[in-house]
């Protein structure tokens, strides 16, 4: 019942972020909207921001489903721009209300989970320490949530298939060449 429940309130501040900032919105708003009381808000989130982080993971993890290996990363980022769009209202009301470090903060665990996916996969035949495939996942990282951020920032104007075909065809093969020159 948790889970519906969490749900239902990231329903309730989508519907009222299609009239109002996010800045304008209080618990008290989304409890009303969602037919909760505070402390169930509460219950389940500490405050407006841990559910817009919440909200954003939950979309990601939709989103990326079965797509985190070399094969599928493109599918899987296509997917994070889709679900990015379909949300609209939610993600550009976010972007213009909060601190920028903020939405990177909300993005990267969307970036991450997928290209970590990738680096373990690419790994298998290199000897890489484990701190060196993360750091070569956060460049990555960045990579995705800065054209995210210029794509959110531009009113998402770009076809999300455009920008994964432009992305792929600077990054291919590439993480392996990472890999190989991180190899011990």
């Amino acid at each position: 019942m948790s889970q519906v429940t969490k749900r239902a309130i990231a329903q309730s501040l989508k519907n009222l972020l299609l009239k109002k900032p996010l800045n304008k919105i209080t618990i008290n708003d989304i409890a009303e909207d969602c037919g909760l009381n505070r402390m169930t808000f509460y219950y389940h989130f500490q405050d407006i921001y841990d559910l817009v982080e919440w909200t954003c993971l939950e979309d990601a993890k939709k989103a990326l489903e079965n797509k985190k290996t070399h094969d599928t990363w493109q599918q899987g980022f296509l997917q994070i721009l889709y679900a990015v769009r379909e949300n609209k209202p939610f993600i550009v009301n976010v972007y213009n209300c909060v601190d920028k470090a903020q939405v990177e903060q909300y993005l990267n665990p969307l970036t991450d989970d997928l290209i970590l996916g990738v680096i373990e996969e690419e790994s298998a035949n290199f000897n890489v320490r484990e701190d060196d495939k993360e750091f070569i996942a956060q460049v990555y990282s960045y990579c995705f949530v800065g054209i995210m951020l210029d794509w959110i920032r531009t009113d998402m104007k770009e076809e999300p298939e455009r920008l994964v075909d432009k992305l792929a065809m600077v990054l291919d093969g590439n993480v392996a060449s990472a890999l190989a020159r991180f190899s011990l």
